[in-house]
């Protein structure tokens, strides 16, 4: 059973391969029934991006010549994208959303359909920039209990050129719950750890902070002005990673890459977030390389400890009782891995808590940044060696699916 698992999950690539095999030897078949002709072919991928990017390479050569790879190129693979510029820099965007907003707080439904949508802000010249969008609800436990829903925006690439939003694909909006100054604080606690994360990481979601204006496009009143932020679309996280999103669930701890794995069960030990699961892909996101590595990606961090919101609790069938106490959930398979990351997170401490000193870090309250340290303090107390961390946290470990 373990095995046509891993086939199943490694199937997108296998298929490929074996028909450019196949190709491969009709090509060379037909050379030599020719009299031994040297034929040159280009693999190709048979994604639409490469077939696109043929065409436009054909026009521009002239008829008959072949264009060699560039060294590095590889062939028939798709072109990695550039990172959108919203996520290029971390200064606070004053963005305006205007949307249904009586519509979107009645979308309670996992299908819930987009809506009409445009994204308004001043670029560095003064100009207010209009980009039309699209928005929906998404989200499971905030969509059900908040004021406010999570939101997912649609910019389509023509609507996005020569704006922030570029290549921004659909990324998700992390929203305010409820209109307070308590739940602005959840929003830059969370913002905080994707920046913690991306310290560690290149594996990790960009994200953008907004000083977000909530405009409502039925009736022209302003909602509320509260800070959120902009996560990263995964399939542009996945292209920008040379991948794809692996949509299938199950993925078990043999199929993962020991050392990102090591990386995203470590962090989320650190920052007492016991609620994902990289086999079910709640809260996480897979992603499956061209050499055929499958990435693990933590995401969605407000019932973490570091978070520590009102509303947080872990689950019933943890030993744990509140969101501060720490319960490591990697997998055993990864012990090696575990010692030698402790050494990167030892590497990464300073940096990390710089993070919390620098402008967007001031943005919390002092009191919420000392509470923060000190909870990453108790993380750090208990890997000051190897002895340490494999006692107090790895004997832990959970067993593969």
């Amino acid at each position: 059973m373990m095995l046509v698992h891993r086939l199943r999950l490694l199937r997108p690539l296998l298929l490929p391969a074996i028909s450019c095999l196949l190709a491969s030897a009709t090509i060379h078949g037909v050379a030599a029934a020719q009299g031994g002709d040297t034929v040159r072919a280009t693999g190709k991928s048979g994604s639409k991006s490469a077939d696109k990017t043929g065409d436009k390479k054909e026009k521009t050569e002239k008829k008959g010549e072949q264009k060699s790879p560039e060294p590095g190129d590889s062939v028939g693979e798709p072109k990695i994208p550039k990172l959108s510029p919203m996520f290029t820099s971390e200064a606070p965007l004053a963005l305006t959303l205007t949307t249904n907003i009586k519509q979107l707080r009645r979308d309670k439904l996992a299908t819930a359909p987009y809506h009409a949508a445009t994204l308004s802000y001043t670029d560095s010249s003064g100009k207010v920039v209009t980009v039309e969008a699209r928005a929906r609800t998404r989200g499971i436990w905030r969509l059900k209990n908040c004021e406010f829903p999570p939101v997912r925006l649609k910019v389509a690439d023509k609507a996005g050129k020569q704006t922030l939003f570029n290549n921004i694909g659909e990324p998700k909006l992390v929203t305010y719950c409820r209109s307070s100054d308590v739940y602005d604080q959840y929003v830059l606690q969370e913002f905080m750890l994707y920046r913690v994360y991306r310290v560690l990481t290149p594996v990790s979601h960009h994200v953008r902070l907004f000083k977000a204006t909530y405009a409502d496009s039925a009736t022209g009143k302003i909602e509320a002005t509260r800070y959120s932020f902009a996560v990263e679309d995964p399939a542009v996280l996945a292209a920008r990673l040379g991948g794809e999103m692996v949509k299938q669930t199950g993925a078990d701890a043999d199929d993962l890459d020991p050392a990102q794995s090591a990386i995203a069960f470590v962090f989320q030990y650190m920052i007492g977030n016991t609620d994902f699961s990289f086999a079910g892909l709640h809260n996480a996101e897979l992603v499956r390389t061209s050499q055929g590595r499958i990435l693990p990606i933590a995401y969605d961090f407000d019932f973490s400890g570091a978070v520590n919101t009102h509303y947080a609790a872990p689950d019933a069938r943890l030993r744990i009782r509140t969101v501060r106490e720490r319960q490591f959930r990697g997998y055993c398979a990864f012990k090696t891995d575990y010692q030698q990351v402790i050494d990167l997170f030892k590497a990464k401490k300073a940096e990390i808590y710089a993070l919390y000193a620098d402008p967007l870090g001031q943005l919390l309250p002092p009191r919420v940044v000392r509470e923060t340290l000190a909870y990453f303090d108790e993380f750090y107390g208990q890997i000051q060696t190897v002895k340490d961390a494999q006692k107090r946290i790895f004997d832990e470990c959970m067993a593969s699916n």
